[in-house]
């Protein structure tokens, strides 16, 4: 009997589904940035200030990720974690 394959539509699905729950997360955390922006002040430029750090650093550890055979999926769980992060912090200070 020969092998069983591994359904490459299986890991292209789980992708999918990755990078779509990616999104929602990624509203989740431009919502509560708008809002924080939206008021201005001191506080709304650090955050903008924050936001452009953590995106060089986000990109820049993706590509060190892929270039050392990482995998698409182990970069969106770590965007995710990110923006999960974010939105815990975020969410806090608008209470």
């Amino acid at each position: 009997m020969p092998p069983r394959r591994k359904n490459v539509n299986t890991g292209w699905w789980a992708l999918s589904a990755d990078i779509a729950m990616a999104g929602f997360d990624a509203q989740r955390v431009i919502a509560l940035r708008l809002a924080k922006l939206s008021a201005g002040g001191p506080k709304a430029q650090r955050e903008a200030q924050l936001m452009v750090v953590e995106k060089l650093a986000a990109s820049a550890e993706a590509a060190v990720t892929l270039a050392g055979g990482g995998s698409a999926r182990t970069v969106i769980a770590r965007y995710r974690a990110i923006m999960r992060a974010n939105e815990r912090r975020l969410s806090k200070r608008t209470r």
